[in-house]
């Protein structure tokens, strides 16, 4: 009997399989101050227990990115643990709204794999659920995985169909937020949502440079086991010769860089597909922009704005030009080497009272 966990490898994932996952995670305040700590995040929602309780909430809300990770993790021993790389993702919907104190644990079914040209790898795509204490959905999503194999050719192939996007009337609006008694100076004042036009980009102006503690501590946080972001013995042996950083944590930079140019939004929504579209180092430095894709009301009160939030390496946007795909050697079109992050999502905003 193997006592410890080596990870599941690509022949191991069996179409149509149920994974539940360990370990469940009780949400606390300290999580909360931590995740700041190494995010920068300022959006008030997350900040304030008496800004929460005015819009209808118990208290301030969980970071909707500190849920997805959290959620995210759990899957990491099961799924990625031998992960090359984490490739995208597809369908994710915030459901419900997760306090301090609520506990979350995830499960997922395995709902395609292919195996690589090279017969050294494959790509697994998972659906994956995080559930609160009383067993409701606060979040579902789509993801896949570039996972190593342990042997030879198995000729797989069952490529799913994944959600192109999440529908303005498939978003779910947690039903206790009023805006009754919503007031602009929490944020700092700032743009509503009909001061947003769809086709314009917003420069975020910071930066935040991500040191080798940070972004270790950031991932333990999320109990995110995935060797590539721990062992550095290991990845001396790696095509990049050190740790990679966790994609998720550039997600939740760039999103606490965002809150320059879109302080008035309330919470994440949806995702419509995210890639890692380069990797990212300790002592890197981020920069993001947002482009206004789409805007749609979904009540007299709140609007949804359908972002592109590009985040991009030891280039500042905002001074120099950075195209978000270039012609590379060989020809080809790929995203600029800069470019580490292209997330597409919704976000909720309150409207201009008429």
């Amino acid at each position: 009997m193997t006592k410890t966990n080596p990870g599941n490898f690509f022949e191991d994932f069996e179409i149509g399989a149920t994974l539940i996952h360990p370990v469940p995670r009780t949400i606390t305040e300290g999580d909360q101050s931590l995740y700041l700590a190494l995010t920068g995040d300022r959006y008030p929602l997350h900040c304030s227990a008496e800004y929460a309780r005015s819009l209808g909430y118990e208290r301030e809300t969980v970071n909707d990115l500190l849920v997805f990770h959290v959620v995210f993790g759990k899957t990491v021993g099961d799924i990625s643990l031998n992960a090359v790389a984490n490739l995208g993702y597809a369908g994710l919907r915030f459901l419900a709204p997760v306090y301090p104190g609520d506990t979350l644990r995830s499960v997922s079914e395995i709902v395609g794999k292919k195996e690589n040209s090279n017969g050294k790898s494959g790509v697994v795509w998972v659906h994956t659920r995080g559930l609160n204490q009383r067993g409701e959905p606060v979040l579902e999503f789509f993801r896949w995985v570039m996972v190593r194999k342990r042997s030879g050719p198995t000729g797989e192939r069952s490529v799913p169909t994944m959600p192109r996007e999440v529908a303005a009337e498939e978003l779910v609006v947690p039903p206790q937020l009023s805006l009754e008694r919503w007031e602009p100076w929490p944020a700092g004042g700032g743009a509503l949502f009909d001061d947003y036009v769809v086709g314009e980009r917003i420069d975020h102006v910071d930066g935040m440079t991500i040191e080798e503690s940070e972004h270790a501590m950031a991932t333990r946080l999320y109990q995110n086991t995935a060797k590539v972001h721990f062992d550095a013995h290991v990845m001396q042996r790696s095509r990049f010769g050190r740790r990679l950083m966790y994609g998720g944590h550039v997600i939740s930079v760039a999103r606490a860089l965002s809150f320059n140019g879109l302080p008035n939004a309330l919470g994440m929504l949806a995702w419509n597909a995210g890639a890692h579209a380069n990797p990212t180092f300790a002592g890197d430095t981020l920069y993001a922009w947002s482009e206004v894709l789409d805007a749609v009301a979904l009540r007299e009160d709140l609007g949804a704005l359908r972002l592109r939030l590009v985040a991009v390496k030891n280039l500042d946007p905002s001074k120099e030009p950075v195209p978000l795909r270039a012609q590379q050697d060989d020809g080809r079109e790929r995203y600029h080497p800069a470019v580490v992050l292209d997330l597409d999502y919704w976000v909720s905003m309150p409207r201009a009272r008429g």
